[in-house]
């Protein structure tokens, strides 16, 4: 009978080695068909200055007339339509990335807003939105006569 050393490492490296795995196979589709399963909303980026929120959306392709943007005082909601533009029968797709059809996306915000003032720019597929932060309310002091108080 032969006899084997246990090496509890090499089971902690095979555990890691799968949790690598699994992530990049959930990062990066293994087969062109798994391309229609990966999100389909813009990417965003969410920055905050003692003054405002600036939020950053990539939404390439689309025309600013083909989005409907709303704001709150603590989201922004964007959503819109990429429609797929019409294509010569000749030239036949083999593969596409591209993701058409309808998208929305409720993006909550860090801090509440004043959704009166929020100034937009649409360049080059990125939105830009300013969001100025509300002002919060100072704190009321109120004094208590006590004396009447206890009366």
């Amino acid at each position: 009978m032969m006899l084997v050393r246990y090496n509890p490492w090499k089971e902690i490296d095979t555990l890691q080695q799968q949790f690598n795995r699994l992530f990049d196979e959930s990062r990066t589709p293994i087969t062109w068909r798994d391309f229609g399963s990966f999100p389909k909303v813009p990417a965003a980026e969410l920055s905050e200055t003692e003054d405002a929120i600036q939020l950053k959306l990539a939404i390439p392709g689309i025309e600013a007339k083909d989005l409907n943007l709303e704001v709150t005082q603590d989201a922004v909601s964007i959503s819109g339509e990429r429609k797929e533009e019409s294509k010569p029968s000749d030239n036949e797709v083999i593969r596409s990335e591209f993701h058409y059809g309808k998208f929305e996306r409720l993006i909550p915000l860090p801090a509440r807003i004043q959704n009166t003032n929020v100034t937009a720019e649409y360049k080059d597929g990125v939105l830009n939105l300013t969001l100025p932060k509300a002002e919060e309310e100072k704190n009321k002091v109120v004094k208590i006569n006590l004396d009447q108080a206890a009366a």
